[in-house]
């Protein structure tokens, strides 16, 4: 596989942020989480619905999603996980290509459980701004974010 050809939607893909990967779907860190963890799991061919997953893309990203939750979830030391799509513009997806928030939970990160929804939702209003390159937004470094990406590979060798 060509590590340089990560791409999510129109956007190029640092293979440092990618740590883990199978021959249909790949892991990688967030810009900003939401919560420690808090990563994306998509698929590598470029697809905006999931509708239109082929069936074995549609399994390994779900197969895909459990191993990687559950690694990040004791890593993490959570005792639950949150797995979100954003299926279309509607639904809030702003970068069109299939993708997975997976996120560790822990007892009370939020005040209501189900806040973190509308914080996702907030997230993905935000990285549209960035890949818009609104100069406003704090987003992590590459540097930051490759150290991450190296950690969570240890947790696949």
């Amino acid at each position: 596989m060509d590590l340089e050809k990560f791409k999510f939607g129109p956007y190029k893909i640092d293979p440092k942020e990618v740590f883990y990967h199978t021959d249909l779907s790949y892991a990688m860190v967030n810009l900003r989480p939401l919560l420690p963890g808090h990563i994306l799991l998509s698929i590598l061919r470029e697809v905006k619905r999931f509708v239109d997953l082929t069936t074995d893309e549609t399994s390994d990203l779900w197969i895909t999603a459990k191993k990687v939750g559950s690694r990040l979830e004791y890593h993490h030391k959570a005792s639950s996980l949150t797995f979100a799509i954003q299926d279309g513009p509607e639904a809030g997806q702003t970068v069109p290509h299939v993708h997975i928030h997976i996120i560790p939970r822990r007892s009370a990160d939020f005040e209501k459980n189900d806040e973190i929804y509308d914080s996702i939702d907030l997230k993905e209003k935000e990285l549209k701004q960035k890949l818009d390159l609104d100069k406003e937004r704090k987003d992590r470094s590459l540097e930051e974010m490759a150290r991450e990406a190296d950690e969570y590979r240890n947790l696949f060798s």
